[in-house]
């Protein structure tokens, strides 16, 4: 609701090029109880002092030179999108044709010279309640706006936090712990801004490569956390830990979850046909598999485990330019090379415990 007080309040703008109407109607509206009042002969002042005092009505002169009411009128509709523009025409000469020009030019209302002191001040009321109400539904739907952002904003975050947690899952059943899941989902980012991706889809790589060995947890402990070589019908039982990933991650139509798929799915595929599960060759390697093959193995292979040591940078960089066309996209590996420096700065500051206190010693 609007109060009395609020339409006494509220700022208005005279504008005449007689500075004469302007007292007159500026004494009108004090004695009526109006305490927030502004004024100019200026046509061309209109703009800036209706944007910087937050004017709620504009009592406007047609008739000027240089810049009438009409061409002000126009200047302030270019200015505002999505508003109700508060302006209340004054004139001496209130014919059809200029009525209906004033109205498609913006104007809500007329009032004409001489004026009639009641109804002047009842019209400025009138046209002031329905502007401060107008303000107001702005201001709650701006605040229900900003209350539903927040929420989606919530929601999302919620929705992220578990689907990190989610690819953190399968680090506790195998040996691959520490900041791996942590490295390799950037590197696969850094990568696939190499490669041109868009924005959308090198942040949903970022968020779906730490589930690319989800499968895992069906796997059994007895095959998973073997020390030793495993046995031919062991090795494939561990190779179902592709197919059981994309199984937990289907049936879903959220673009970020059906890359997640692909690439639990796809980031044992090499290049010359021959991976697994489904022995794809070349470019009908998803491209976020090929990505997060390249990231995974240079991560593994420089990260230390129970059950070996940790290969040296070039090392690694060696075996990759060596399964070019292989194993790789010769093209990514290409470009992995390109951006090696910026991969190897967040791996310094990503290390695993072991190779900190390694490096501490």
């Amino acid at each position: 609701m609007v109060s009395k007080q609020d339409i006494l309040n509220a700022n208005i703008l005279l504008v005449d090029d007689q500075l004469v109407n302007i007292k007159l109607l500026e004494k009108l509206l004090r004695q009526a109880g109006f305490s927030s009042i502004f004024s100019t002969t200026q046509p061309t002042e209109v703009k800036s002092l209706y944007f910087d005092n937050g004017i709620d009505l504009i009592l406007l002169d047609i008739r000027m030179p240089d810049m009438d009411g009409f061409a002000v009128m126009a200047e302030l509709q270019a200015e505002i999108e999505n508003d109700y523009l508060p302006i209340l025409v004054v004139t001496a000469e209130l014919t059809s044709q200029t009525r209906e020009r004033a109205l498609s030019s913006g104007a809500r209302d007329f009032i004409t010279k001489p004026f009639d002191q009641a109804e002047v001040i009842q019209r400025i009321i009138n046209m002031i309640e329905v502007r401060l109400l107008h303000k107001q539904i702005l201001l709650q739907n701006e605040t229900l706006e900003e209350q539903v952002r927040q929420r989606t904003q919530e929601l999302e975050d919620s929705r992220l936090e578990i689907i990190k947690r989610l690819g953190r899952a399968a680090e506790y059943k195998d040996n691959e712990t520490g900041n791996h899941i942590l490295r390799m989902s950037h590197f696969a980012q850094m990568l696939a801004k190499a490669v041109g991706l868009s924005q959308e889809q090198t942040d949903n790589i970022l968020l779906a490569a730490p589930m690319h060995d989800i499968g895992k947890i069906g796997i059994p402990d007895s095959i998973l956390l073997k020390p030793g070589k495993l046995e031919p019908d062991e090795w494939a039982i561990m190779q179902t830990h592709v197919t059981i990933g994309a199984d937990l991650l289907a049936g879903t139509d959220i673009p970020l979850l059906e890359m997640a798929r692909n690439i639990a799915l796809s980031h044992h595929e090499k290049w010359d046909g021959s991976g697994y599960p489904r022995g794809l060759s070349g470019t009908a390697i998803p491209i976020e598999g090929r990505i997060c093959a390249i990231c995974d193995v240079f991560d593994a292979l420089t990260s230390e485990r129970p059950y070996k040591k940790a290969w040296p940078i070039e090392e690694a960089v060696a075996f990759l330019r060596q399964q070019k066309g292989q194993h790789f996209d010769p093209q990514l590996v290409d470009l992995f090379e390109a951006i090696l420096d910026e991969v190897l700065s967040y791996r310094s500051a990503h290390l695993d415990e072991a190779a900190v206190n390694r490096l501490a010693d």
